[in-house]
């Protein structure tokens, strides 16, 4: 294994045992935090080589959690996310299906993607366990911290970023090899935000990479303002759930904006 990925995971593991902490200490009563204060002072206190530190304290406090949590030690906690590596990189594990637009599509560290919309949580997860880099755009705040718990839970908190905000008002500041976005989002702007918003966006998008509009309705309108807006792109319309489909376009290398 690289040491960059040996690297990560240990910084993945010290996300997952922070967040297990902090959970805990929201979850019980202050006199009962207290009470671990309490006790993590006295023992710092019987050890007299060292001087009782608002930072001793508070790591001393955080042992006594992990152990009345039963957390994992490192080594445990490794061979455990290595085990389950090939199964978090099943498309079936995250609720989608190998048939999927979006499966058929984006395989492999292929660069950075942006996802906003209904799907954005489920996709973010599948596609960082294959190794993309991923930014979620959510509206809501409680959106972005459950996108972050169930990366942190997974082990892919380092790839993927969530962002609190409209898609509207997102720039990005990385090259972006995709862009996955659902129709119900994209419609909730006027059709002059949406050409914006899809002009900066394609900009942002690197030759060859794609963009992918979901959950279109057959037969809807949409189809043909998006041939339009993606004009010089190549363009497929591939079946989805139901009477969806998805709008895909592939960057041609002699497009310029």
């Amino acid at each position: 294994m690289s040491p960059r990925t040996a690297r990560s995971l240990r910084h993945e593991y010290e996300l997952y045992i922070e967040q297990e902490i902090e959970n805990y200490k929201e979850s019980i009563p202050r006199p009962a935090l207290l009470a671990i204060g309490d006790e993590a002072a006295a023992k710092i206190a019987s050890e007299p080589q060292f001087a009782l530190t608002e930072l001793l304290l508070l790591e001393e406090v955080d042992r006594i959690i992990a152990k009345r949590l039963r957390l994992p030690k490192y080594d445990t906690w490794r061979r455990r996310r290595l085990k389950l590596h090939e199964e978090l990189r099943r498309p079936e594990h995250w609720g989608l299906s190998s048939s999927d637009a979006l499966v058929r599509t984006i395989s492999g560290e292929v660069g950075h993607v942006l996802l906003a919309g209904d799907a954005a949580h489920r996709s973010a997860l599948y596609l960082a366990a294959n190794g993309c880099d991923v930014t979620a755009v959510e509206s809501e705040e409680e959106a972005v911290q459950r996108v972050m718990e169930a990366a942190i839970q997974a082990g892919l908190a380092e790839r993927v970023h969530a962002v609190a905000g409209e898609l509207s008002e997102f720039r990005p500041d990385v090259p972006l090899f995709a862009v996955i976005c659902s129709h119900a989002m994209l419609s909730t702007l006027s059709s002059r935000e949406r050409a914006r918003v899809i002009s900066v966006l394609q900009s942002a998008t690197q030759d060859g990479g794609v963009h992918m509009v979901e959950t279109i309705i057959a037969g809807s309108s949409a189809l043909e303002e998006l041939r339009a807006t993606y004009a010089g792109w190549q363009i497929s319309i591939e079946p989805a759930s139901g009477d969806q489909q998805v709008f895909l376009a592939r960057k041609d290398d002699r497009v310029s904006h």
